[in-house]
């Protein structure tokens, strides 16, 4: 597998390359499918604008976030795209059987050749109820992550050994090529299993953003080369905003904050309006929240936005940065990602 699968080429200005999260966020008063159709116009967009990949994240059973099935949205939107990378960002691993997701990779992959990247995160992206539910099981452990990434890598490649009691099965379609697998992390444990197994790490700066360095530095220091990265490459998931002015951005973050602020209460909905986000009556603990929040995302006006996104890259060394933007309603989102990359001077 070549490494050109993995690593990025910048656009404009940029030092590394930019990419993007997808959520498909349903905005109060908006549906899935309209979401879904947005983030379709925003695949067909960050493709003329220059964004290197866009990948998709998995959550299920909350009502404000519609991408429940990343591989049937990166088969959609990889068919609405001639040349942006699409991935999983990521599959919720301990969700699904290995060889399901072995058949839906090769599938897109074998539909999209070198444009697929397979991102695998260990948490299950829903309360344990719905978990349970999507794996008719109580007994998939988080920790049981190497093994089952493990099993999954040999499905891809076909690699169980003589005697193992899956030697005979095929992931079809498979072939001579696969797509490259990308562990995810928001602590230390599948930062150092990336290391560990020379695989590229993306880790989730956008709510976890305290432990950010510590895990990029693990993740450095027990990389081991293997055939698909000779040396460490690390992305960081991201939250910004712009707008034409920063009162206008802070305004359009609101919501994304007040949606957090529901999510850790165990009221989750649908992104709230920027109206409704500036006249909630927060508390003076639900205030000290959204502020801790807000202190994590980047936003402003274009020029500012990247100047925060050029702060964070130089202090993590991230090797590419991979921008999420939770606003209500599509519009403002498309509004954001085309003005971070105008401030790039992309796609140049």
């Amino acid at each position: 597998m070549s490494k050109d699968n993995i690593r990025g080429v910048p656009h404009g200005s940029a030092e590394v390359p930019l990419s993007i999260l997808e959520l498909a966020t349903v905005g109060e008063g908006g549906s899935p499918a309209g979401s879904l159709r947005d983030a379709t116009e925003l695949a067909r967009r960050a493709e003329e604008w220059g964004y290197h990949r866009i990948w998709v994240a998995e959550h299920h059973g909350m009502p404000g976030v519609a991408s429940s099935s990343p591989a049937v949205i990166i088969a959609h939107l990889a068919a609405a795209t001639s040349s942006i990378r699409l991935g999983s960002g990521g599959v919720m691993l301990p969700n699904h059987a290995p060889l399901v997701i072995a058949e839906q990779f090769g599938t897109l992959h074998a539909l999209h050749p070198g444009r697929i990247d397979l991102g695998l995160g260990r948490a299950p992206g829903t309360d344990m109820a719905t978990a349970n539910a999507l794996r008719r099981s109580a007994q998939v452990e988080p920790d049981e992550f190497p093994q089952q990434v493990a099993e999954l890598t040999a499905f891809l490649d076909n690699a169980f050994p003589p005697g193992h009691p899956y030697a005979k099965i095929l992931a079809v379609p498979g072939g001579s090529s696969r797509p490259p697998i990308w562990l995810l992390g928001s602590s230390g444990f599948s930062a150092q299993l990336a290391g560990l197994l020379g695989l590229p790490f993306a880790f989730a700066h956008h709510f976890s953003a305290a432990n950010t360095e510590p895990a990029l530095d693990l993740y450095r220091s027990v990389f081991r080369p293997s055939e698909v990265l000779a040396a460490p490459y690390a992305m960081i998931g991201v939250a910004a905003i712009a707008a034409d002015t920063e009162e206008e951005a802070l305004r359009q973050a609101m919501p994304g904050a007040l949606s957090w602020l529901r999510m850790r209460f165990g009221r989750p909905g649908p992104v709230p309006t920027p109206e409704e986000a500036q006249a909630y009556p927060y508390t003076p603990a639900e205030a000290e929240f959204v502020r801790d929040r807000l202190s994590t995302v980047v936003y402003g006006d274009a020029d500012g936005v990247r100047a925060g996104l050029e702060a964070l890259r130089e202090r993590t060394g991230a090797d590419e940065l991979m921008i999420t933007t939770m606003v209500h309603g599509g519009a403002a989102r498309l509004r954001s990602y085309e003005l971070i990359a105008k401030a790039y001077g992309m796609p140049a």
